[in-house]
């Protein structure tokens, strides 16, 4: 398996050059600890725990999986250890206040964080990636009691935390969970049901796993306006935090997956497990949209996690694999063939996967901005600050996660591809990037869920298409502020086309789904990636400018570095962007071609 290399260089780029995150810290109410040495200081040292504790074991970690006897998860070996290392570096509560015992770090530190800790091992950093969706819950749903209860020992990581919403019956549909939830006379409630594909539901990891669940009252309306939000505690826990027995939460089984095998994806059955109401009943959903939201951005992340993972194997295999001769003559003439990298196409591929990585990581890092903002509303319980920029974030989350894990599948695959039949056989590693890769596109919300969010609840129904105008908008003010540097000429002339037509096909699209209905299922799927391929290249001419800037004027690394950056961009706007004419002409076609093939005529015999 190729080793990781945190990607430092370009991660203080997009922060220091790019983003100006010093002066963002500095804004922000309790951001004064995020000093530029502070962060530099924390990077360092993730990247060290990454590198040396959590990539050894990715591979053993996939190749050994998960194990179930007597209704107990175990994780594989090494996983323990490198938890207890997590759990001593204090990783949990980087960026969660320090009245529970966190460091009060901005947000963002923690997708900072994530990052590395993904690419080098996705199935570990599953299991406290999944707690911070719960301990977002409790903070910004939970009572003071709760929070006091539950908050200390899930920011040290002694606890960890999942989401239980799926059930046999029910995936993305979630008006049809079954679970139930009986009210005590002590003002607990008892939870029966069974809920499937739990990340994390189950694992020997920490001491106490705190479950946050999907369930109805028993006089709930139907359909989605009647589930509540519950915790639920693998173990007991009284007012004080002090754990008591074992609560009736058991384990039917773990799945058996295509990938990320280290991760316990558990059938949790709950037979009367005791639990305790969050938030208001009946408004369960919408309280475990924080949870999903945080879990949405996760999984964005796992889009460049794998793109940046397979670049780092396929890269030095390209450099010293060698393979026949370069079309314009010998390249290595001491050698028996020229090595792969010489070869147009790998450099093809090789490009495709720098420019998903970096592309995709600009746009996480811009994103984690605003959810420094909208943290700040939840940490000063300002409903409106929240709201905001909780909207703002709204639009990038399903371009997040939809677009970069399907982009990061393909750039995943296009690894496998450099090293050819090698790709394709454990050793190398490559082949378990595909595998884990592909349940990014799934989990939390199909690509297709992604797409109905952004189209029909986002664009359409909730903004009517002012969310595209923002976005462009900005893309406008960009191009009029290099528009006189002919260097930046190519980059502004495609985006200005490319933020004009973004608002002409949302226009057309919302004029004819008042017509027909199914234009909005019809076009979701190529709106959505039309999307994301533009937001990629506004944040590709960004770091553009920003580079040639560098160059004229000197910055933090050497030319080269800023060269490269310049050379990515242009290859992205020559070679990807162009996708984006597909997307505009097929999400414009009639919706018949799709619809009207009867439900019986899909056959196969």
């Amino acid at each position: 398996m190729p080793a990781y290399k945190a990607p430092l260089r370009d991660m203080r780029f997009l922060m220091n050059e790019v983003f100006d995150y010093p002066k963002h810290y500095a804004n922000l109410p309790g951001g004064e600890d995020a000093t530029p040495d502070m962060v530099d200081a924390i990077l360092d040292e993730c990247a060290k725990y990454c590198e040396e504790v959590l990539a050894p074991i990715n591979q053993s970690g996939d190749e050994e999986g998960c194990h179930f006897a007597d209704g107990e998860v175990t994780t594989p070996k090494g996983f323990k250890e490198a938890y207890n290392q997590y759990v001593a570096g204090g990783w949990q509560g980087l960026n969660y206040p320090a009245e529970f015992g966190g460091q009060g770090l901005p947000m963002s530190m923690g997708l900072l964080k994530a990052e590395m800790m993904g690419t080098a091992n996705w199935s570990f950093t599953m299991y406290p990636g999944l707690s911070l969706g719960c301990m977002n819950t409790i903070m910004l749903h939970g009572d003071e009691q709760q929070k006091a209860t539950f908050m200390p020992a899930l920011v040290e990581g002694r606890w960890l935390g999942t989401m239980c919403l799926t059930e046999p019956q029910c995936g993305t549909d979630l008006g049809q969970v079954k679970t139930k939830a009986e009210l005590q006379a002590d003002g607990s409630y008892k939870l029966s049901g069974t809920k499937i594909f739990i990340s994390a539901g189950d694992h020997d990891l920490c001491e106490n796993i705190i479950h946050i669940v999907l369930a109805r009252l028993p006089d709930a309306p139907p359909g989605t306006r009647g589930i509540s939000l519950f915790i639920v505690p693998k173990f007991n826990v009284d007012v004080e935090g002090n754990m008591g027995e074992r609560n009736p939460v058991t384990v039917g089984s773990i799945e058996h997956k295509m990938g990320i095998r280290a991760s316990a994806t558990c059938v949790l059955n709950f037979d009367g497990a005791t639990g305790y109401l969050i938030g208001p009943p009946n408004k369960g959903l919408e309280c475990m949209f924080t949870f999903m939201n945080t879990a949405r951005i996760g999984t964005a992340v796992q889009g460049i996690a794998h793109a940046e993972q397979s670049f780092q194997g396929a890269l030095p295999y390209a450099k010293d694999r060698r393979s026949m001769r370069a079309l314009t003559g010998k390249k290595e003439p001491d050698q028996v063939a020229d090595s792969l990298i010489h070869h147009a196409d790998v450099r093809r591929m090789l490009l495709t996967q720098k420019a998903v990585a970096e592309g995709g990581r600009a746009m996480i890092y811009f994103a984690a901005q605003l959810a420094d903002n909208m943290a700040v509303g939840i940490t000063n319980g300002d409903k409106e600050l929240y709201d905001f920029w909780d909207d703002k974030l709204g639009f990038y989350t399903p371009i997040l996660k939809g677009v970069l894990t399907e982009l990061g599948l393909e750039a995943a695959n296009l690894g496998m591809q450099v090293f050819g039949g090698h790709g394709y056989i454990k050793e190398h590693g490559m082949e378990q990037y595909a595998r884990d890769a592909r349940i990014s596109t799934l989990y939390e919300g199909t690509t297709g869920i992604q797409a109905l969010d952004l189209l029909g609840r986002k664009v359409l129904i909730g903004s009517r298409g002012k969310v595209v105008r923002e976005f462009t908008g900005d893309i406008a003010k960009f191009c009029r502020a290099n528009v006189a540097n002919s260097s930046m000429r190519p980059f502004v002339w495609e985006l200005t086309k490319i933020a004009t037509q973004w608002n002409y096909l949302t226009v057309r699209i919302m004029l004819q789904a008042r017509k027909d209905r199914d234009m909005v299922g019809t076009a979701s799927n190529d709106f959505l990636m039309y999307s994301g391929y533009a937001m990629l290249a506004y944040f590709w001419a960004k770091m553009a400018a920003v580079a040639f800037d560098k160059l004229e004027n000197g910055g933090a690394e050497e030319p080269a570095f800023y060269e490269a950056k310049i050379q990515t961009a242009e290859f992205y706007f020559d070679r990807i962007l162009p996708r984006t004419k597909s997307h505009a002409e097929g999400m414009l076609k009639p919706t018949s071609s799709i619809m009207k093939m009867k439900a019986e005529h899909f056959n196969f015999n």
